[in-house]
């Protein structure tokens, strides 16, 4: 006898599973969009839970994947292998719209919003300008090589390789590289709970 199914109160949200087995089987979003017929920005989505696939979409990345339609929409994570790695080329990054400052993007899917951390490279002259983020928002710069001159709510510093500065970025605030030789740091973003 068939029991009568309450329905779901909204739809599965597969981006925790689907960002945990693309990172597992050390797949890049460009890799995974070629080899699903998905493009990148959709997959962005999913995995941001901003979007929610068709089933034709699901199809594609189980396929890919090389997992069954249920697993992919089963919602739950699945288990944590005990070592995961990301290649370099996997690691996504962003460009400033002037190309002088790069993030590449450490942090896992899962933690953004969260904790986030990133390379910052920030070619000589450049800066990376960010407008105000969520109120108790903290970052924490670390400089690696070079040097970086932060700036927010009209107060300046000057960081040399090993100076580490935090700072609240619930106001517009500004890395920039003021020297002749590029900048590289490492840079860290603590959202509020």
């Amino acid at each position: 006898m068939n029991q009568p199914r309450t329905p779901s109160a909204a739809p599965p949200k597969v981006g925790q599973t689907l960002a945990s087995l693309r990172q597992t089987k050390a797949l890049s979003l460009d890799e995974l969009s070629r080899q699903a017929g998905v493009s990148k920005s959709m997959l962005s989505q999913i995995e941001r839970n901003q979007a929610n696939p068709t089933v034709a979409v699901v199809w594609r990345l189980a396929n890919a994947l090389g997992v069954s339609m249920a697993d992919l929409l089963g919602g739950d994570k699945p288990p944590s292998p005990p070592l995961t790695t990301v290649a370099a080329h996997a690691t996504p990054s962003m460009r400033s719209p002037d190309g002088r400052c790069e993030l590449r993007i450490l942090g896992p899917i899962e933690l953004a919003g969260v904790f986030e951390w990133y390379e910052l490279v920030i070619q000589p002259q450049g800066a990376l300008a960010s407008e105000a983020h969520e109120p108790g928002s903290k970052e924490h710069l670390t400089v690696l090589e070079g040097e970086m001159q932060v700036s927010t709510n009209g107060v300046s510093t000057r960081l040399t390789p090993g100076d580490t500065a935090r700072y609240a970025v619930d106001q517009a605030h500004e890395i920039r590289n003021p020297t002749k030789k590029p900048a590289k740091g490492l840079l860290v973003v603590i959202h509020p709970a």
